[in-house]
């Protein structure tokens, strides 16, 4: 998605993309500090994220991951310094619409929504899990964010400093990581996994406002 200033400098006629003059997209080197080792989230930080998903093992799975997930909203819904960030992303007729929500105590929901075309749903979904944690971060006084996803492989990708071709959204999350868990060393964020076919309340809220939009193409390429 292209910011005001981004379809400012879009408007002309001739442009090269590659050019970083124009600041336009974002750039991914491997010598970048977010990927230098010792500099690393891994390296310096690794006590501050985790990821939770369900014991497969257990016969009543479905169940006892919305029990944990009805807890996590019920531990932290008095609790000031928490935000829960809920994503779903969908694509159709190759149109991706993504979706978040921001619940903070004291707050008034926050929903965003987000198009664009021609993008996989790797992509997508990333850049809804990145969007959430920026409007997370700029949350006063917020010390814990909480993602809930059903793409947890998708934000794994974020600590992968391996190249893939996701790397321009995750260097972006980095940075704004690198900033949050640097501001207060109690700063933490949660991944949790929840598949659409629960239909965990918060998460169905947001699966289905992703698929009640049809937004008509525009533009025959790419944004991102």
């Amino acid at each position: 998605m292209l910011t005001n200033r981004q379809r400012t400098l879009t408007k002309s006629h001739l442009i090269d993309i590659c050019n970083k003059a124009y600041g336009i997209f974002p750039s991914f080197s491997p010598l970048n500090s977010e990927f230098s080792p010792g500099h690393r989230i891994i390296d310096n930080f690794s006590d501050h994220f985790s990821f939770n998903l369900v014991n497969k093992k257990e016969k009543e799975i479905n169940k006892i991951h919305t029990q944990e997930l009805d807890d996590i909203v019920l531990h932290n819904s008095s609790l000031p310094h928490t935000a829960l960030v809920i994503t779903d992303a969908s694509i159709k007729n190759n149109i991706a619409t993504s979706i978040l929500h921001v619940h903070s105590v004291n707050r008034p929901l926050t929903k965003t929504v987000h198009h664009a075309s021609f993008v996989t749903s790797t992509e997508v979904e990333l850049f809804t899990i990145r969007c959430g944690i920026n409007q997370a971060c700029s949350i006063d006084n917020v010390s814990k964010i909480i993602v809930v996803t059903d793409s947890i492989y998708t934000a794994k990708k974020i600590f992968n400093s391996e190249s893939h071709p996701f790397q321009l959204h995750t260097t972006v999350i980095l940075r704004e990581l690198q900033k949050f868990f640097n501001s207060n060393r109690v700063n933490s964020i949660e991944f949790w996994k929840c598949l659409s076919r629960l239909k965990w309340r918060l998460h169905h809220d947001v699966n289905k406002d992703s698929k009640s939009f049809h937004p008509t193409p525009t533009y025959p390429y790419k944004i991102s």
